[in-house]
């Protein structure tokens, strides 16, 4: 299985993992009544299924952007700017005339 691959499902299992522990912690903790909300309703199993699948999909997709950065190569040896400057930079005159003179 290719590198990348392998990272992204990495990287899924982590997302959907931390949004099963968010969710049980929403609802155990009764944040905004939705503990007593998922409790209450015939549907509570179908919105704690759907609050763990979005916001692992969510998870997931800012675990896999964290681990796609962190892949830096660490070859750059610069950071940053400042360029070699050209030396031979001369101002170059330029006529300047008022709206409706004629040029010289």
């Amino acid at each position: 299985m290719p590198k990348l691959v392998r990272l992204y499902l990495r990287s899924v299992v982590i997302g959907f993992g931390l949004a099963g522990c968010f969710t049980a912690g929403l609802v155990v903790f009764d944040v905004a009544g939705i503990g007593r909300l998922i409790a209450s309703s015939d549907l509570g199993l179908v919105a704690a299924t759907m609050l763990v699948v979005f916001n692992g999909i969510v998870f997931a997709a800012v675990q896999f952007g964290l681990a796609v950065m962190a892949l830096a190569d660490g070859d750059d040896a610069g950071h940053g700017g400042h360029g070699a400057r050209n030396a031979d930079m001369r101002p170059v005159p330029v006529s300047a005339a008022r709206a409706g003179q004629k040029r010289r």
